[in-house]
Formats: C-alpha cells, structure tokens, sequence
C-alpha cells in the first residue's frame, strides 16, 4: 500500500512537472495555441453560415463539435507520448526504478489530460465570443459538459495509451493518423452527421469521438438544436452507453497490453531501435 501511494504521488508530481514544462517550453507552447487558433479561424469564417432552413448556424453547431473532437484527439497525444517515451529510454528507466511504471503512467495521464482541458479552455473562451446562439447560461450546460468531458477522457485515454504501447516507433506510430482523420469525417464534426449516408452514420455511432461531439453539442446548443440529430434527440443515455462501453474496454485491456510492452522493454531493444533510426536519417 505505502509504495502505491508513492507512485500515486510521484505520478502527480511528474505529471504537473511536464504539464508546467509544456507551457514554459517554446516548441511545446506552439502546439497548445496553434490547433486552437487554426480551429477559431475556421469558426470566424463559418460564424454565419446558416445549416440548411434550421435556422442554425454552421459556426455554432461546430464549436461543440470542435471541443468534443479535441478531447478525443487526446488518445493520439498519449499514444504520440508512450511511443516517443519508448524510444528514447524514458519508459526503460522508469522500468527499472521501484514503482516506476505506475508512476510513470499516473504522471502521463495528469499531463496529457492537463494539457487537453487547457487547450479546449483556450478553444471554448474566444469561441464564445466568435459564434452566436450557445446555451451556456444554465448550470445544467456545464455540468453535462462536464461528465461528457470526463467520461470521454477515461474512454479515450487507454486507448491512446494501448496504441502507443502496439507501435515501436514515432515513425510506424504515425500510421494510424489517417485512420483518426477519417473517423472525424464521418463523425459530425465540422457538419451534421444527418447529412450523411446511413451507412457512414451506423459506423460513426461505433466510435467515441461522434459521441463526444454530441455530448458536447448536448451540453452548449440550445434543446431546438436537437433536431438535426439523428432521432431528434440528444441521447445522453446512448452518449453515457457508448462512452462506458469504451472506458470499460480500454481500462480492461490497456494494463495487460502494458505490462505486456514493459516486460519486453530492453537495453538492447532500444539500441536497435535507436540504430534504424540513425539508418534511416542517414
């Protein structure tokens, strides 16, 4: 018990140490303002377009949408951070210390989610200046905001971490943007789902970043705006379904998945790994 406190506590330490880091590091302050600054652009010249005879504007329906599709995307920043992590040694020394793995992990989550909430916060405050007709005025928006936002994380997060613990090295890592790029396509985000053949709308259902989207959709537009969605309906108990399933099965699979991966980590692993990169480069 006395050493699972003590990767409890080092996992936090470590992971607001790196959450600091992210925002007083040149390169890594960049990547925070840059995605929402592009996103707010695309908000700005959208702001009024009208969807179809709803009456609702294109600009309102996608900063939800926006914000929901970003907290997905944070399974790509764990799985982006694991596997960078594993190829420079990082996750090979926090092996080899007593708690280490645990820690290291409790410490990447506090991080990669810190950094999520602050960029959507970056995202949402301009955002509600931008666009017009967003029902931010109750506390029933924020606290569905709320348990849409945590809820996804914990289902996105171990998958983010299972994918970063599958791919050996940044490069092969890179592989699975396209994939991502396409389930945001399909998923509602920059124009309603509805729009959409039946099919694309069935296997967007399959995926969490539609449902975040809703969520998050849910939780700012005004009930009217319900409409345009599929059933007409918001359905926070299909959102909390879907999302549960998600968590449950990542929560389930990432630590066999990981223990895995940390069993096989090696000092000559990693000098292979580190010499096809030179190879490559050279």
């Amino acid at each position: 018990m006395n050493g699972t406190g003590t990767a409890i506590r080092a996992g936090f330490s470590r992971g607001l140490i790196e959450l600091r880091q992210s925002f007083t590091n040149g390169g890594d302050l960049l990547s925070h303002l840059l995605w929402p600054v592009l996103m707010l652009s695309v908000l700005f010249f959208m702001r009024d377009t009208a969807f179809g005879t709803s009456g609702l504007l294109l600009g309102t329906l996608a900063l939800p949408s926006i914000l929901g599709m970003n907290a997905a995307m944070g399974m790509v920043s764990m799985s982006q951070a694991l596997t960078a992590e594993r190829e420079d040694g990082t996750l090979l020394r926090a092996k080899a210390t007593p708690n280490g793995m645990p820690g290291y992990l409790i410490g990447k989550v506090v991080s990669v989610a810190g950094g999520l909430l602050a960029d959507l916060a970056i995202l949402l405050v301009p955002g509600v200046f931008i666009v017009a007709g967003l029902a931010t005025g109750g506390p029933g928006s924020w606290l569905t905001l709320a348990w849409v936002l945590v809820l996804g994380m914990v289902a996105t997060l171990p998958i983010g971490a299972i994918l970063g613990s599958v791919f050996t090295s940044a490069r092969s890592q890179g592989l699975i943007q396209l994939p991502v790029l396409g389930m945001i396509a399909i998923s509602g985000i920059f124009y309603p789902v509805t729009a959409l053949p039946d099919w694309l709308q069935w296997t967007a259902q399959a995926f969490p970043v539609y449902w975040l989207g809703l969520g998050m959709r849910s939780a700012l537009l005004p009930d009217s705006a319900a409409a345009i969605e599929i059933a007409g309906s918001w359905r926070h108990w299909e959102t909390a379904g879907v999302l549960g399933a998600w968590a449950a099965l990542g929560l389930l699979v990432a630590p066999a998945v990981l223990r895995r991966m940390a069993r096989r980590e090696s000092g000559s692993g990693m000098a292979e790994r580190r010499e096809r990169a030179l190879r490559r480069v050279g």
